[in-house]
């Protein structure tokens, strides 16, 4: 099966919305990132911890956006998420600097989608 792939047609993110996301090293690594004082590492590492945390932020937004998606329309909860998605989308867009700051953005920004994605996993049982 060499040199073959197959390409699979997704366009609703089901198969996406089965994997959970590998939460915990993740939540360690922003952790880490946000404690820094004057970490002196090599610019190509934050430029790496950046992307990181960039790619997980993504794969954590759009678990935001599907449960925001499944509240009530009246659901403050999902306005709120709106807001908070709409900011990441904001954050995520600026381009990628190799520096600590560059970094720890991105961190607080992981940081704040899993404040949101636990806040709406909990409003859910209650909204079905």
């Amino acid at each position: 099966m060499s040199g073959t792939h197959t390409v699979l047609y997704d366009p609703h993110g089901l198969i996406e919305a089965e994997l959970p996301l590998d939460r915990a090293p993740y939540e360690a690594l922003v952790t880490a990132v946000l404690a820094w004082k004057d970490p002196h590492l090599e610019p190509r590492d934050y430029e790496q911890i950046a992307l990181q945390l960039t790619g997980h932020a993504r794969a954590v937004a759009a678990d935001v956006r599907r449960h925001a998606a499944a509240l009530p329309k009246n659901d403050g909860r999902g306005a709120l998420a709106e807001v908070i998605l709409r900011e990441t989308d904001g954050r995520l867009s600026a381009p990628l600097e190799r520096t600590a700051g560059c970094a720890q953005n991105r961190a607080q920004v992981v940081r704040a989608l899993y404040t949101r994605l636990d806040r709406l996993a909990e409003a859910l049982p209650a909204a079905t």
